[in-house]
């Protein structure tokens, strides 16, 4: 099924093409949604631009553009207003005939992409020997939440934890074990992960202060490198206790991801360097290997060179980036490679895709994107940390984030005087604590900084996800009052005639419009807001008609439109990672 913005879209073009000839095939109609609903539902602004080529007044070319115009099984008749715009209505045995089209469609009429492809979504990538923290949120949720968003389109997607997984750190931390706790590096579990960051920073202390140590370090990193049996089972060892850790938390947010991180890429490195060689992009600068980029300059304006081969002969994050970006066109077979990372950056993105370029390793059909997002701020507008102004730990705020809804619930339970199970109570305050914080992150413009606010997130009201959630169970409400199970409705005729029901009806047809600008643009805040539209337009509905004492066929239409308007919330809602509840 198109979207009706589609359809029309395509039928302003053949008007354009009709009125004025084969020359302005192809011209975009502008058109979009009105910006006030008594002008109509959508607006087609192409008069204005076409005026200065056709030398004549906008309102005379919107009157021939309305001339040839066929949209009668839509629209009522178009309108012309003001300068020369082409104002819209839809038709209410329209909506009635689409609303009844997606009854039976598990999709709601979204339809998949036309033609689905390979792509990679690379996302969350914390470090091993550390723990999540904060600054990881933003990155594990947006990303997860693409890839959703992607798979549902249809495409074949590859979820991908880009780990800091190897380099100087593991050299540095293998050997302040050896000297302090030789069992972490022989044993199983011998730290918990919070030990194991405490020993890095200690390790990170000395490596600083001590040239002896470091020399030791990086000999430990030699002999990782080389393969030696017992640093490679130390690594693996922290690797693993590391990686138990992250599952903790990925587990409890509902993330899938593939691990596949730096040192995946280590056999590859060499072979960048080379074939950089080969092409005439390298150069030597001080001893170690660069590429000069265009467009960058250090404080001095001189061109800023991208280092792939340090003095030592050892590779950097670049290198790696280099080698993960050739290895996912030539072996993952992608064509569009997306990069989930905070907007710092940008640079190191811009860089690489530009060297990568220069060489001829991204064919013309492979696109890539950086996916950058702005700060989690503190209500105090600065970066988002403890009392003691330590990171915050990811797997602490979550906890936290389910502590107050678990206090919020039990507090509303009491006035309601309700009694409820403590599985209820438990499982309930996790949805509606993970769902928050989810959904307090998805629906910023993920460019921007945010501030983190329990209260705010948790808030039964304004835009967030117990509204939302609530809007759903009210709706579930509903069905258990009237003894009504909505799979049962059948394929019923919905009838519009009440203001608010045309209302609710033309933005649950707006749903594919939606998902398919988050698919390009990929821009989650877009769904959100949506969501939280259609949850209002929802509770108008709700307070104005009868729903379950009205006569039928009115009884049965609005029960559909009940039906329809929580399948689109539970289906928007799993694009963004957010699970409902029948029952709050």
């Amino acid at each position: 099924m198109n979207s009706t913005q589609e359809k029309l879209k395509n039928r302003v073009e053949q008007a354009i093409v009709a009125a004025f000839g084969a020359d302005f095939a192809g011209v975009d109609p502008i058109l979009v949604p009105a910006s006030n609903p008594k002008f109509g539902d959508y607006q087609a602004n192409v008069a204005l631009s076409l005026s200065k080529k056709l030398g004549l007044q906008p309102r005379a070319i919107a009157g021939a553009i309305v001339e040839k115009l066929d949209v009668s099984e839509i629209c009522e008749p178009p309108e012309i207003a003001g300068p020369g715009f082409i104002n819209l209505k839809l038709k209410t045995v329209y909506l009635e005939a689409q609303l009844n089209g997606i009854q039976a469609d598990p999709r709601l009429g979204v339809p998949a992409a036309k033609t689905p492809k390979r792509e990679i979504v690379d996302f969350s990538s914390p470090n091993i020997a550390k723990e999540m923290h904060v600054g990881h949120l933003r990155s594990t949720i947006i990303g997860d939440a693409i890839a959703r968003i992607l798979e549902f389109q249809g495409h074949d997607v590859l979820r991908l934890n880009h780990v800091g997984d190897w380099g100087t750190q593991f050299g540095m931390l293998i050997a302040y074990l050896r000297e302090v706790y030789p069992d972490a590096l022989t044993t199983a579990n011998a730290l918990d992960i919070g030990d194991l960051v405490s020993f890095y920073r200690k390790a990170k202390l000395r490596f600083d202060a001590d040239e002896a140590f470091q020399e030791t370090a990086r000999q430990e990193v030699v002999r990782l490198q080389a393969g030696a049996e017992d640093t490679l089972h130390a690594w693996k060892l922290l690797c693993e206790q590391s990686r138990r850790e992250f599952q903790i938390i990925y587990e409890l947010l509902d993330i899938k991801l593939i691990e596949r991180g730096e040192s995946f890429y280590n056999p590859l490195l060499s072979g960048v360097v080379e074939d950089l060689d080969k092409s005439g992009l390298l150069v030597e600068n001080q001893g170690a290997k660069c590429v000069f980029l265009e467009g960058f300059t250090n404080r001095e304006g001189e061109p800023l060179p991208l280092i792939v081969q340090k003095s030592d002969g050892g590779y950097n994050y670049a290198t790696t980036d280099l080698a993960s970006l050739r290895y996912r066109i030539q072996q993952d077979e992608a064509k569009r490679i997306i990069y989930v990372t905070d907007a710092g950056q940008g640079n190191h993105f811009a860089q690489f895709f530009q060297v990568a370029r220069k060489a001829g390793w991204i064919p013309d059909d492979v696109e890539l994107v950086h996916v950058p997002f702005g700060l989690v701020l503190g209500e105090d507008g600065k970066k988002f940390k403890t009392r003691s102004g330590d990171t915050v730990r990811l797997r602490d705020l979550l906890d936290e984030a389910v502590s107050r809804s678990h206090a919020d619930l039990k507090t509303r339970l009491q006035k309601e005087e309700r009694q409820e199970t403590e599985d209820f109570i438990n499982e309930v305050a996790k949805v509606v604590g993970i769902s928050a914080v989810k959904y307090a992150d998805l629906s910023q413009n993920r460019t921007s900084n945010y501030i983190f606010s329990y209260d705010k997130m948790l808030d039964l009201k304004g835009n967030t996800a117990p509204y939302m959630l609530y809007v759903y169970a009210r709706i579930h409400g509903i069905s258990r009052k009237g003894d009504i199970n909505f799979k049962e409705l059948g394929n019923n005729a919905v009838l519009l005639q009440h203001e608010t029901e045309l209302t609710l009806a033309k933005y649950l047809l707006q749903l594919d419009e939606v998902i398919s600008s988050v698919e390009q643009d990929l821009l989650p805040n877009r769904l959100c807001e949506y969501l939280f539209e259609l949850s209002q337009k929802f509770n108008q509905f709700y307070d104005r008609c009868p729903i379950l004492q009205a006569e039928e066929p009115q009884r049965t239409s609005r029960l559909v439109l009940c039906d329809l308007t929580a399948r689109t919330l539970k289906l928007g809602l799993s694009l963004l990672g957010i699970q409902v509840l029948e029952r709050m």
